[in-house]
């Protein structure tokens, strides 16, 4: 068996993971709806961004919020996890919801870095700083909107409404 079959069969147990989570059911605005936290976050080394174990492409660091924890507290929490960067939070750049495929509530934050230092982890296998002009074409295209709200002064946060439909779908797996 070749090193790329392989490859390829051990991706099977993480797209079935995936996919129940996306066809497991969540509301948005509900009690049951699905919400996660994600970090923009800068240095003098540029814009933080990770890999999942299960997922390949590049994407924001950040998780899902604890009974009882409040959004600071927990963005300040998944990136330490997934990153080691320490970060102090500057703006809520917006608030995502999205529809389709994996719908959920992505709250997105403007934050910097004030210590630690990126490394990898189980749940991210790659933690990179990367030019904010030069930004890695395989970044999960779902990412692309806050990354590019994040990086202008606006006065106040965004809100925005998108729909993962098949498209999202197929350039993930091509990135994949």
């Amino acid at each position: 068996m070749s090193g790329r079959t392989r490859r390829l069969l051990g991706l099977v147990p993480a797209y079935a993971h995936v996919a129940f989570e996306a066809l497991a059911p969540r509301t948005i605005g509900g009690a049951g709806r699905a919400c996660v936290v994600q970090a923009v976050v800068r240095s003098d080394a540029g814009i933080l961004l990770c890999t999942r174990r299960e997922l390949r492409g590049w994407e924001l660091p950040g998780g899902t919020v604890r009974s009882g924890e409040n959004d600071e507290d927990a963005l300040a929490r998944e990136v330490r996890e997934e990153t080691g960067v320490e970060i102090a939070i500057d703006r809520l750049v917006g608030v995502y919801e999205r529809t389709g495929f994996r719908g959920h509530e992505a709250r997105v934050f403007a934050c910097r870095a004030v210590g630690g230092a990126a490394r990898a982890c189980r749940e991210t296998p790659d933690v990179r700083w990367f030019d904010a002009a030069h930004l890695p074409a395989t970044i999960f295209p779902w990412f692309r909107g806050p990354l590019e709200d994040a990086l202008v002064a606006q006065a106040a946060p965004v809100h925005r409404r998108e729909h993962q439909g098949l498209g999202a779908i197929l350039a993930g797996a091509r990135i994949d």
